[in-house]
Parts: structure tokens; sequence; C-alpha cells
């Protein structure tokens, strides 16, 4: 795609409206008056550089552009009502080409109606003036609605094209998501059947081999390994080896241990998820509770995990029929950031 500089379109604009003024300046003389010409010019001049000017989006503000077409009508009046149409005026009839000019910008600039109505003023006004429809192409009244033709037609592709491009880049986005998407659940899938493999296979053949007759020891270390395999589900990025050895020492010991990662912790660098799993793995280690609840803090801008442990109530107590809630035995926030706890 070959494209060109801003400033450079900007200013062979800038150019082809100087052009103009030039033209004007030069054939000050012929009009019965040069204040209205020079007036003219000014409020065209004016006109020409609001509207190439970088406003924040191509599309020229409305002010502006219905200020073009208040310029064109004013500007036509004072140049045209000071010569005498039977005459040959040559270049004083400048205004007819600026006018054409300024509303190609305006065209340009996605004001392709305000445009088209200054042409209108335009063609009116110079029909008016001379009383002659076939004067139009002497005076240059045909140039300005072919180039505004033209400008609208090349905006309206520009548009277009932009706009397919932009649909088509938020295809491509989609599907690099969806592959995305579609390799990490199978990378999932492949380190689950891995662990599976690798921790619970032995215990399966064990199973096959002792033909269902497993000790209560064997019986125990079925649920602690059906507990590490939900853990490695539902713990997601609370798990590192550390953690992974001090619940399944913490479960041996009789401590119930929940690992839920609600999603709190996903945007933390290596070096604050290994500082956050640290503390983890520390505190199910060293817990005397019976209960143990690890979770993520969701959309909490300072605590990365919450760690409770629960006592629970005195069986005794509960034989003789005394209820009592399960006692506090730790409550921990682990912070998002920071060296130490």
């Amino acid at each position: 795609m070959i494209s060109l500089p801003r400033h450079l379109l900007v200013g062979l604009a800038a150019a082809f409206s100087a052009f103009h003024v030039v033209l004007g300046v030069y054939t000050i003389r012929m009009p019965d008056s040069a204040v209205p010409a020079l007036v003219a010019m000014a409020l065209y001049a004016a006109a020409t550089v609001l509207s190439l000017a970088p406003w924040p989006t191509l599309r020229l503000p409305m002010g502006v552009a219905a200020g073009n077409i208040g310029v064109t009508a004013v500007g036509l009046i004072l140049v045209l009502s000071q010569l005498d149409a039977a005459d040959e005026n040559g270049y004083a009839t400048w205004i007819v080409g600026a006018v054409g000019t300024l509303m190609t910008i305006t065209a340009v600039r996605q004001r392709p109606w305000f445009a088209w109505a200054g042409i209108g003023v335009m063609v009116v006004a110079v029909l008016v003036w001379t009383g002659d429809p076939l004067q139009l192409p002497a005076l240059g009244a045909i140039g300005g609605p072919v180039w505004v033709g033209v400008a609208h037609a090349t905006t309206l592709t520009i548009v277009r094209a932009s706009r397919d491009a932009r649909l088509l880049e938020l295809a491509e986005q989609r599907a690099a998501e969806w592959q995305a998407q579609e390799e990490a659940e199978f990378f999932e899938r492949r380190l689950r059947l891995g662990q599976m493999d690798s921790e619970v296979a032995p215990m399966l053949r064990r199973i096959v081999t002792a033909d269902g007759e497993l000790t209560a020891d064997e019986r125990r270390e079925c649920l602690h390994l059906e507990a590490a395999m939900r853990d490695e589900i539902r713990g997601r990025r609370l798990l590192d080896d550390r953690v992974r050895n001090a619940v399944r020492d913490a479960r041996r010991r009789g401590v119930e241990v929940t690992l839920l990662d609600d999603g709190g912790i996903d945007d933390l660098d290596c070096t604050a998820h290994s500082r956050v799993t640290a503390v983890i793995a520390r505190e199910i280690g060293g817990t005397t509770a019976d209960r143990v609840v690890v979770r993520t803090a969701h959309d909490d801008d300072e605590v990365a995990v919450t760690i409770v442990g629960l006592r629970d109530a005195d069986p005794a107590r509960a034989s003789e029929g005394l209820e009592e809630e399960p006692e506090l035995d730790l409550w921990l926030e682990v912070p998002r950031q920071g060296d130490e706890v």
C-alpha cells in the first residue's frame, strides 16, 4: 500500500489554496473596489487554515464545515459584486476556483455533504451573476464539482477499506485467541495426563495386583492421591513443588486441606509468585488446625492469598450435647507485594 505523509498532503492543499489568493492579489485592480476582495481573501485564508488544522480526528468539526459554507457565500458576494459579468474578468473570478478547493478539502475531511452544499451555493451564485449556464465552464465552476466528487468517492473507498481492515484485524485476533486457547487446553490435558501417569499409575497397578484388596493405609493414600489431583484442577497457581509436598504431609497428619484459585494471582511475576507459595507451604507445613482453606483474594489490589485454619470442636463436649463452633486457629493474608509477611 502506497501512502503519503500527512504533512505533504497538507502542504499541497495549502499551496493550491495560496495559489488562488495569489491570483486574487494579481488581479486586485480589476474590481471596482479592492476592499471586498481583500476581505474575501482574509475569510478564505482563515477558513483554509481551520480546515487544514490538526483536529483530534480526520473528520472536520461540524462548526468549521458549516463555516466554510458561510465563507463561500460571503466570498462569492464580495468578489462577484465588484465585477461586471459582461467583461472579460480573467483571474479576477479567483473566488470560484477557491471555493472548489475549499470544498474539496472539506470533502476530504469527511464532511462531503457540507462540501456539496458549498458547491451548490457556488453554482447558484455564478448563475445569478452571469445569467448564462454556458459561462460555468469558462469561469471554472465545473472543476470544483468534479474535484469534490473525486474526493467524496476516494474518501468513501478509504473509509470502507479501513473498516474492512479493522474487521480483518479483529478476525485475526479472534483466530489467534482461539488457537492459543486450544493449545493451552491441549497442553493442560497433556500435563494432567502426565501427572496422573506418574502419581496415580503406581497405585492403580497396585490395585490391579492386589485384586482390589488394599490395606487401610493404601486406601488412605488413594484418598490423598485423589485430593492431590483435585488440587491440580482447583489450586492451579497456588501450587508448586513446596506446596504440594506440604499439603501431602499435612493430609497424612490428618489435616483437611482445600486449595481454591479463583484467578487472583495470575498476573504475579515469578518472584512474587514464589514468595506467595513459600508462605503457603510454610503455613500448611506448620499448622496445627484440623482444616485449612487457602484461597486467592479475587479483585483485591493488596492481598494475594488468604489462609484460614479451623480447629474442630472437642468431640467429648459434642458427645455431651454441647454444640460449639469451630475455633479459628489461623488467619493470614499474604500481600501481593513485599519481601516479608
